[in-house]
């Protein structure tokens, strides 16, 4: 990333700057909004399936669970019980 304007330091115009955060629009932003959401998901409980790496289950006792689909930015979540869910 290019100095912004009005930012450059006499003798030093041709340095550039290191992101520490993702920046929307860029190509790598996708992968490390899905790394921030799968370690969010592995926080609470949910596990990654490994057919399918935008599958989460989360299983609370036999037969109570929840699934998290996740389609680029949209979830679709399923469980078993409705107290599960809210």
């Amino acid at each position: 990333m290019e100095q912004p304007e009005g930012f450059s330091v006499k003798g030093k115009e041709g340095l550039v700057c290191l992101l520490q955060k993702s920046l929307y629009g860029m190509k790598q932003a996708t992968r490390q909004w899905y790394r921030k959401f799968d370690s969010f998901m592995g926080e609470i409980g949910f596990k990654r399936t490994t057919l399918d790496h935008c599958v989460f289950i989360k299983e609370y006792a036999p037969g109570d669970f929840i699934i998290l689909l996740l389609y680029v930015d949209d979830m679709l979540i399923v469980g078993t019980l409705l107290a599960l869910l809210s």
